[in-house]
């Protein structure tokens, strides 16, 4: 029985995906929203960008980065875990590959779009059911769009991604169910997935007996430190839950005193006034004046 590793791993992920132009580009094509007249033919491979590390997630974010001839780029980032910097990281990316574009002296015309795409193995936003996020530049407002299409950035949540059916054929459907469904636990990898050839291909990349030893061992480093950040991210999330409880309680006790403080003082004070506005009555004093001096209304002075 054919055992598989699970695609979504750095070392997998890059050895389909980087290894395997075709295989990209496929991939691509079949995931971004690209204009139908214009698909991928050919791409090269760009050295990978530095781009801020992020806190506790410092391994487990595998990327790929190309261009096609059309001058297009396309970052690719497989997230095992999701929080918000990932979007800003991901952003900086691609606006590095914006500006990097042009020489000194070139015409801004000859900017061409770049794509970034970031699939998450993991629920960016558990409210919303879409699972495929796509952002670009529109203009505000009513009429026309008016779209700049030089900067997009694309989201797949692999966890919220449910074909309707088994029997859908859409090579985007198809790969991504390739990269959610297949892991170390997987023992036969359904046939429809496997009648088409890249996904074929791809899927003979991710049994274990294409890795060497030494490979295997960062195989399984790389599932260690995934472990380990979200064990130390976890434990980051209920200290900060707990820090904020404990702060929550002195603040309440804060306003609770307070309140009570200054209740207790109006208390007094209003026991102080009605004492004076008995003591005029009971010289004689016209209620019309005492209502003045001390604020109280004619009843509270009449039942005094």
């Amino acid at each position: 029985m054919a055992k598989y590793l699970d695609p979504k791993a750095d070392i997998v992920f890059k050895k389909i995906f980087t290894n395997h132009p075709h295989l990209l580009i496929s991939f691509l094509n079949a995931v971004l929203p690209l204009p139908p007249e214009r698909p991928i033919v050919s791409i090269e491979y760009l050295p990978a960008e530095s781009v801020p590390e992020i806190p506790v997630f410092k391994r487990t974010v595998a990327d790929v980065k190309c261009k096609d001839k059309l001058g297009r780029v396309f970052i690719v980032e497989m997230q095992i875990d999701w929080t918000d910097i990932f979007k800003q990281r991901l952003l900086f990316g691609a606006s590095q590959a914006i500006v990097k574009q042009l020489h000194q002296g070139q015409v801004y015309q000859l900017l061409q779009p770049v794509y970034g795409l970031g699939i998450i193995a993991d629920i960016i936003d558990k409210l919303d059911p879409e699972w495929y996020h796509h952002y670009r530049l529109v203009k505000n407002g009513e009429g026309r769009e008016d779209v700049i299409e030089h900067l997009q950035l694309i989201f797949i949540e692999l966890p919220k991604f449910k074909p309707h059916s088994r029997e859908e054929k859409q090579l985007r459907l198809l790969w991504l169910r390739f990269l959610k469904e297949v892991n170390e636990q997987t023992s036969e990898i359904p046939t429809e997935l496997l009648d088409i050839p890249e996904i074929h291909e791809a899927a003979e990349l991710t049994r274990q007996s294409a890795y060497t030893d030494a490979e295997l061992e960062v195989y399984e480093q790389y599932w260690d430190s995934v472990r380990t950040e979200k064990s130390l991210l976890q434990g980051r999330y209920d200290e900060g839950q707990a820090e904020g409880e404990a702060k929550g309680l002195a603040k309440g006790l804060a306003q609770g005193l307070a309140k009570g403080l200054a209740q207790g003082k109006q208390e007094g004070i209003n026991e102080t006034t009605k004492a004076m506005a008995k003591a005029l009555k009971q010289q004689g004093v016209a209620l019309s004046v005492i209502e003045t001096v001390t604020s109280l209304s004619r009843q509270e002075i009449e039942e005094l």
